[in-house]
């Protein structure tokens, strides 16, 4: 088994460069292979396409990066939104997500209007703990957890796709700044 992970993360590490390279659309199969030093079919039997392949490349990057966001303690809902916007930075400034955004935005279409992906719902449950935490410590408002948690993943995410657009007349700092008083009013 650690075999094969290493073997699965030295092929989503020649991914991963193949698609800040050159983005997701002109990254082949064949190109990660060689980049990996390993046989195509040895990737096919792993992977059986590049979407396949970027979408693993994608929830290992981002739950990585996510994982790095430090604690800022406080209530629930400081914690939440220290995260919140921690999680924001990150991602922003991610050469994975900046690429693909870049360049092959339109992979995150599905994501956005037909289902949730798995760091979706990764950080969704990240949210829900907070939240309910919030309800505990009565830091955030009574309400539907579920629903809390969803609609500020929606908000959040809707920043990170969205930055090109958002900063093209605005200043980045002072965006995040409102953010984290929308989402504090939002939970208070």
């Amino acid at each position: 088994m650690t075999s094969q992970r290493h073997s699965d993360d030295a092929l989503l590490d020649a991914a991963r460069d193949c698609v800040v390279e050159v983005g997701v659309r002109r990254t082949t199969l064949t190109d990660i292979a060689k980049r990996a030093g390993v046989s195509r079919m040895t990737l096919y039997r792993r992977f059986p396409d590049v979407r396949t392949l970027v979408r693993a490349l994608m929830t290992r990057e981002f739950t990585a990066l996510l994982a790095r966001i430090e604690d800022p303690g406080g209530t629930a809902r400081e914690r939440l939104v220290g995260r919140a916007i921690a999680g924001i930075r990150l991602l922003a400034a991610d050469p994975l997500m900046r690429r693909v955004l870049d360049l092959d935005a339109e992979l995150m279409l599905p994501y956005l209007v037909q289902r949730l992906g798995s760091t979706q719902r990764l950080i969704e449950a990240f949210l829900l703990g907070e939240v309910e935490a919030g309800h505990a410590d009565g830091s955030i408002r009574p309400g539907d957890p579920h629903a809390q948690a969803r609609l500020v993943l929606l908000t959040t995410q809707s920043m990170v796709l969205s930055i090109r657009p958002a900063t093209t007349d605005l200043d980045f700092d002072a965006l995040l700044a409102e953010l984290a008083a929308f989402l504090n009013a939002a939970l208070s």
